[in-house]
């Protein structure tokens, strides 16, 4: 594998498990949607998956978790299951492709740089899989907000819910998740000419020049 193909798996390797982060990030924060009313400037509020917050101009922070998983909006329901499930194939498609990573040696016998690349492929694409399933409900809840703000049917003294640092850090996470899936397959890609083993080069070689030798003595 050539220079450029493995500092496109490292740097590959290294978003995706920065980009998991932030989905991990995206998924435990409490700011996907914040509030702030006119009639008590000193709070305001948080929505997460998890929780609600009251926050306090002075510092204080106060969260309580939902009482009911049945009593929850479907739309949350919604956001729980697909965040779950990026991380879940995130991870999986992390433990898959640390194997087929060239500098990592592994399933480097037998045919093993076709394996290798298969499972950087594999890693690859489940990267991009975990980034769209991080960026369906990040920007579902986004578009509700947005739906809801503008509402004329809601008069305008009734506060709204508005963006939280947590939809931008989801955005964040899911489009470097798709980035690095990309690297991953792009890296596969540029390499096309398997190497072979040292031994079986210098074999080769000591074969050719034996053959050489022979046909010299034979004229």
């Amino acid at each position: 594998m050539d220079t450029c193909s493995c500092a496109l798996e490292l740097l590959g390797m290294l978003v995706y498990v920065g980009a998991w982060l932030c989905v991990l990030a995206t998924t435990i924060l409490p700011q996907w949607l914040t509030m702030s009313t006119a009639l008590l400037p000193v709070e305001s509020y948080e929505l997460g998956l998890w929780e609600t917050c009251v926050v306090q101009d002075v510092g204080g922070m106060e969260c309580r978790a939902y009482d009911s998983l049945l009593g929850l909006s479907s739309d949350l329901k919604l956001a729980r299951i697909l965040m779950c499930a990026s991380l879940a194939v995130g991870m999986l498609g992390i433990l898959v492709a640390i194997p087929g990573l060239y500098l990592i040696n592994s399933c480097k016998e037998h045919g093993g740089y076709r394996t290798k690349r298969t499972l950087t492929i594999i890693g690859g694409v489940l990267g991009m899989v975990s980034g769209v399933l991080c960026l369906i409900p990040v920007s579902y809840m986004a578009h509700l907000a947005v739906i809801h703000f503008f509402d004329d049917k809601v008069p305008d003294v009734v506060p709204r819910w508005e963006f939280g640092d947590a939809l931008f850090c989801g955005w964040v996470g899911g489009f470097l998740l798709v980035v690095a899936g990309l690297l991953l397959v792009t890296s596969c890609l540029c390499s096309q000419v398997e190497p072979q083993p040292v031994l079986q080069r210098r074999y080769q070689v000591m074969s050719a020049d034996v053959n050489f030798r022979k046909r010299s003595e034979y004229v």
